[in-house]
């Protein structure tokens, strides 16, 4: 089961169907499986900021930030892989200035925050190319109006 949390402030700005259909197109392309769960919450710079910091000692908002669990949960016996956190004003920037939609710039962080509970990363070279070329994949798969991300 894939829940979403969304700040009141933006509530009436985001279809929430949206999210869990980018969740799902990973969740599916990765082989995941139908027993796995995750949280996918949308906030603002403030708490981004907050997060970044306390987390990744960064003193600065993000637009993505994933939170790894991996645990079982002993009511579902699902795995619960963890935690999404995406700023919705930094959503809204980063779209602007790359001339989309920000419903698919909130699709593209999805993407790429549930790639990061998976298990990739881009800290090396290969790895991004690696991951980017997953995320790629996803944009077209999704018909998101994003160009590729450079390889």
């Amino acid at each position: 089961m894939i829940n979403i949390d969304i700040h009141e402030s933006f509530t009436l700005d985001i279809d929430p169907s949206s999210l869990i259909r980018a969740a799902e197109a990973v969740m599916n392309i990765q082989k995941a499986g139908p027993n796995v769960d995750l949280t996918i919450v949308i906030e603002d710079n403030d708490k981004l900021h907050e997060l970044n910091y306390q987390f990744l000692g960064i003193d600065q908002p993000t637009d993505v930030l994933s939170f790894p669990a991996n645990e079982t949960d002993p009511e579902t016996g699902n795995l619960y892989l963890g935690d999404v956190i995406i700023s919705y004003p930094m959503a809204q920037s980063q779209a602007a200035k790359a001339d989309h939609p920000v419903d698919d710039e909130l699709q593209l962080l999805v993407i790429h925050g549930v790639l990061h509970l998976l298990g990739y990363d881009h800290q090396e070279e290969t790895e991004k190319e690696f991951m980017w070329a997953i995320q790629n994949s996803l944009i077209k798969q999704l018909n998101l109006s994003i160009h590729s991300l450079p390889e």
